[in-house]
């Protein structure tokens, strides 16, 4: 009987095995000129920019794996050097290598913002044919627009729980004197930033049906202001994954098949008992 019993059981997760949304638990951060390159340093697996050491493995134990990736400075601002220079080819090329790598369930792409305490939330970002020429040759995107199977033009929103990141940022203000807002009129500027954030909101629509082979549930770009320091920053970016992952905890449901299998167990369990 016990063996009859485990048989159903292992033929219900066979059965229900195909229904199950599959995603990893890798996020991905991005960053560009200072602070949104400094502020998610130490979510760095690179030693030679991060030499403290990875924090990002299971972050805060939310079961998130945590990687960022972003250029240096040297000469101050302008182009960098690394991953994601201020470069249209570079950008481009980086973030399809990285995101088949990590095939990430989220995305946030950081960018400098305005001089001023802001953490503007791009709502939606355009894929332009014509863009705030960058600092080498070829000066504008290759192709352009960067996304050739939908017209010039074409905006993609993010899928970020923009206004609870907001709110949550606000909320601790007290500490971190930061001016959080969800853009949802404008654009993201037509230079770099607006460049990533739309490939990160770009991914998550070819990756966005929950039963793709790597799902994506959400991405999208944050506007990091100038007058921040290092430190607020920082913390900031902290309250904004911590929104991120409990967004990614209530939409992603619990495996049917694993749900199952405990199900089994007990069964057996209590079967054994008798």
């Amino acid at each position: 009987m016990l063996a009859r019993t485990v048989y159903i059981c292992l033929f219900a997760v066979i059965v229900a095995a195909p229904a199950l949304a599959d995603f990893t638990n890798n996020i991905m951060l991005t960053g560009y000129w200072p602070q949104s390159n400094n502020m998610i340093r130490r979510f760095s697996t690179n030693p030679d920019q991060n030499p403290n050491g990875w924090i990002g493995e299971d972050w805060e134990s939310r079961g998130y794996d945590i990687h960022s990736y972003f250029p240096e400075f040297p000469d101050g601002l302008g182009q960098g050097v690394g991953d994601f220079e201020v470069d249209y080819q570079d950008t481009s090329d980086d973030f399809w290598r990285i995101v088949d790598e990590l095939h990430p369930v989220a995305i946030i792409t950081f960018g400098r913002g305005a001089y001023d305490r802001s953490w503007e939330i791009e709502s939606q970002t355009r894929n332009l044919d014509s863009w705030v020429n960058d600092y080498s040759a070829p000066t504008q995107p290759t192709p352009s627009p960067p996304d050739q199977t939908v017209p010039a033009g074409y905006i993609r929103e993010s899928s970020l729980p923009m206004d609870s990141i907001a709110a949550a940022v606000n909320d601790a203000s007290e500490e971190i004197n930061v001016d959080a807002f969800v853009d949802d009129t404008g654009f993201a500027g037509g230079f770099l930033c607006e460049y990533v954030g739309y490939h990160a909101s770009w991914y998550h629509d070819l990756h966005a049906d929950a039963t793709d082979d790597y799902w994506n549930v959400a991405a999208g770009h944050i506007h990091v202001g100038a007058d921040l320091s290092r430190r607020h920053a920082r913390l900031a970016s902290f309250i904004t994954l911590r929104q991120l992952t409990a967004h990614l905890d209530a939409v992603t449901p619990e495996p049917d098949g694993f749900v199952l299998l405990l199900a089994c167990g007990a069964l057996a369990a209590g079967r054994r008992k008798l």
